[in-house]
Parts: structure tokens; sequence; C-alpha cells
């Protein structure tokens, strides 16, 4: 018999499995890509789509920060009060990269500290509201 693959891998960065890191099963929208989402205009196209059967939901119920579809109503409104969720707004406040900023961090300009975006949970139009 051979080794196991499987290496213990306790808080330590070096160790762990690249293939993981890299596999696209569960990959999700990176967080400029969810700044382009959260603009008026695209807003609305996600948050008022089409039924769609072969999404969860019917594409009805959509987490505009998280990029996630829910099954109903009531599980989209108890996902705004996870920790999943708050820690994802936490990190949309700070403004995506530009590449004024990467020009100016290859010492092409003088540095100029990332602004802060305000972010809230976005607000539910009215089915059951109770």
């Amino acid at each position: 018999m051979t080794r196991s693959k499987k290496i213990g891998n306790h808080k330590s960065d070096k160790k762990k499995n690249i293939s993981k890191l890299w596999k696209t099963k569960r990959r999700v929208k990176d967080l400029d890509q969810i700044h382009q989402d959260m603009k008026p205009e695209n807003a609305q196209k996600l948050l008022h789509q089409e039924v769609d059967y072969d999404v969860t939901g019917n594409a009805q119920h959509y987490c505009l920060h998280c990029a996630r579809y829910f099954a109903d109503f009531r599980s989209l409104k108890d996902h705004f009060k996870t920790k999943v969720h708050k820690r994802r707004l936490k990190q949309l406040r700070e403004e995506p990269y530009t590449q004024e900023e990467a020009e100016r961090a290859a010492g092409m300009g003088s540095y100029i500290p990332p602004r802060k975006v305000e972010v809230t949970t976005q607000i539910i139009e009215g089915e059951e509201m109770s």
C-alpha cells in the first residue's frame, strides 16, 4: 500500500492542497464583479429577473452582495442575518482596485489610500414582510 496524499494542515497555509483552491465547482464572483453588479442599472436587472426554472428559487430570491440564489423569501431574509453576509458587506466597503492604482503601486505616481464605499443590505420589496 502507498501513503495517503492527505497531509495534515492545521492552521498552515503552506501545506494546503493547491488543486482544491483552483477548482471551479463552487467558484463565487470576485469582489470587483460584485461592485459592477451593485451599480443601479445592473442591480435592477439582477433583482427583478424573469422566472428561470433551472436556478434555485426560480431566480426570484437573489442576494446581490453574496451573488447567491435562495429557495424562498424566508431563507433570503434569514441569510441577511448571518455572519457570511455581514462579512461580505464588510469586504465590499473597500473600493475595488483600478488600473491607476496599480500604476501608482508600481512607482508611477504617489500613493492614495483606497476609498471606503457605503454598503448596506439590499432593500426587500414586499412579498411577506413578516
